[in-house]
């Protein structure tokens, strides 16, 4: 059944080419655990972008259930956890994913910056990845109020007032942020609306043009 609807696809799109330039791509000598143990630190980057995966996957799952409102957010995420099949399960994935990714990309721009990586001509790669690495702690921040308990109220007025201390554009940064006097009802929406809209877009493009462009330069050579 599946091999008749590549067929019928095929047909019609002609997918072939593009699948055999993708699965055809010679993966390099150093990159391959089985010659060189110290390959696998170039899977930092590959398992980032599976954890990543994971966390819209279970992300979309959670936005399902999910009121972003103050008087339903913290009872329906209750509602998912304690009532829904596998609802506790999900939540603690994307829960626990979302330091993991913060983890496992900061562990992969350690290994470009050790090993080279970010030199001629990958510069701009490096600026795609540092803007990555900003959106990821992003969606960490916008994300950690969305269950409107004790512990995120506060822990997100104590953000805002950190970055309300920075020179210049705090007071503005600040205040977009919390969109009023306090943080309330008009903050959890901004939140929301970042974590769920904004910030995954600006993250799907840019991994787009990451990946675009280590598909055109090639993987890295060894330090």
């Amino acid at each position: 059944m599946l091999k008749s609807m590549y067929e019928w696809l095929d047909k019609r799109i002609d997918i072939t080419p593009m699948w055999r330039d993708v699965a055809d791509h010679e993966v390099p000598e150093h990159v391959n655990p089985a010659h060189h143990f110290s390959a696998f630190i170039y899977c930092f980057g590959g398992l980032t972008f599976f954890i990543v995966v994971i966390q819209i996957l279970s992300g979309m799952f959670l936005t399902m259930y999910y009121v972003p409102d103050i008087e339903n957010a913290w009872k329906s995420v209750h509602y998912l956890q304690n009532e829904i099949a596998f609802g506790q399960i999900v939540r603690g994935m994307h829960h626990w994913g979302a330091s993991v990714s913060i983890v496992m990309l900061f562990l992969h721009t350690l290994r470009v910056f050790f090993t080279g990586s970010y030199k001629h001509p990958r510069e701009f790669n490096w600026v795609i990845g540092m803007l990555l690495f900003f959106v990821m702690l992003g969606l960490g921040f916008t994300g950690y109020l969305l269950p409107w308990d004790n512990k995120a109220y506060f822990a997100t007025k104590v953000g805002i007032e950190i970055a309300a201390s920075v020179p210049i554009i705090g007071d503005a940064a600040a205040s977009f942020l919390q969109g009023g006097e306090v943080v309330g009802a008009q903050t959890l929406a901004r939140f929301f609306a970042l974590h769920v809209f904004f910030l995954p877009g600006i993250l799907l493009a840019l991994l787009g043009a990451h990946f675009f462009l280590i598909r055109k330069q090639g993987i890295s050579g060894p330090l």
